[in-house]
């Protein structure tokens, strides 16, 4: 973390001009007295940092100096950036070979003290995003959407739905979100007439346009993304309700730790449970587990379910 801040500072410097160690431990979620240390540092590896007391003064380069961090290109900072909040894509070359090239040029910039904890971090730390048993899915396009996101520029691409069909769409594409290693894009869709969220993965061939397109004033992605996904998950939960009430031995309790409970409502020795089971085909296969340390009370046909399953294990047995 260290280092990320070190090239925070001078990137901010450069950037902004004169700043307050205040203002620098806001941007970059530290204290104060970390940036004075960080400034410390940079001072004493030959980084001309002006310090200046007062009301009016603050942290910033000797005129005329320009880092070696300006060799990084726009691309480039941003696969350090979107690395360090641990969304970087992966397994395509171009993005490796994009990151690789700007650690170089950080290494080349930093204090020699420092280089070290890269050659450390390299051997001693692998980061894997692949899923247990699954591999994640290729996403093609991710470089072109990338560059429309950061570019403001409309994009064209050839969308498949979940049922097959492909589409063609023009997006006014306003910002990239990664959960569960996936990857989303939010944008305005010129069809549709508003905006939609897109798996990146089912986008088949994107485009970038020579249009560009004002970005909303009063659009917050982190906010939105938050409203879109209560708003799916409230719509996923009304459509897959499927509640059974089953009886269990409170000894036995532990078994229901995984199922999704509604209700409960202790009883001597047992406790009366109203579980959603999501489905009828899915509360069938769930209810097999439960046959031997739990009664189905309801719904009627989940009980008698339970009963000729019940029955056929006999017949087997027997």
């Amino acid at each position: 973390m260290r280092l990320h801040r070190l090239m925070g500072i001078v990137l901010l410097l450069e950037a902004r001009g004169q700043l307050k160690a205040s203002e620098l431990a806001a941007a970059l979620e530290t204290s104060v007295r970390s940036i004075y240390r960080d400034v410390d540092v940079l001072a004493e590896s030959g980084i001309p940092i002006v310090s200046t007391p007062g009301p009016g003064g603050g942290i910033s380069l000797m005129q005329g100096y320009t880092s070696n961090l300006k060799q990084l290109n726009g691309d480039e900072v941003v696969h350090l950036y979107l690395t360090g909040m641990g969304i970087y894509s992966g397994g395509d070359a171009e993005p490796r070979i994009k990151l690789k090239n700007a650690l170089l040029k950080l290494e080349q910039t930093l204090p020699d003290s420092y280089r070290g904890d890269i050659e450390t971090a390299r051997t001693r730390f692998y980061f894997d995003d692949a899923p247990w048993w699954t591999e994640l899915a290729p996403v093609p396009c991710l470089e072109t959407i990338r560059s429309a996101v950061w570019q403001t520029l409309q994009l064209r691409i050839q969308y498949t739905k979940v049922n097959g069909e492909t589409t063609s769409r023009t997006l006014q594409p306003y910002g990239l979100v990664v959960k569960q290693g996936e990857w989303y894009l939010v944008a305005c869709c010129l069809e549709a007439g508003g905006v939609r969220t897109f798996k990146c993965e089912r986008i088949r061939a994107a485009s970038i346009m020579e249009e560009s397109f004002e970005y909303p004033a009063d659009f917050i992605l982190e906010q939105h993304w938050r409203l879109a996904e209560n708003a799916f998950k409230e719509q996923r939960r009304q459509e897959e309700l499927y509640p059974v009430m089953i009886l269990i031995k409170q000894s036995d309790r532990e078994l229901t730790r995984s199922l999704e409970i509604l209700e409960s409502v202790e009883e001597e020795g047992y406790v009366r449970l109203q579980v959603n089971m999501y489905s009828r085909e899915r509360a069938m296969l769930i209810i097999c587990t439960l046959l031997g340390t739990s009664e189905i009370i309801g719904p009627p046909e989940m009980r008698a379910y339970a009963r000729e399953q019940l029955i056929q294990q006999l017949r087997r047995y027997n």
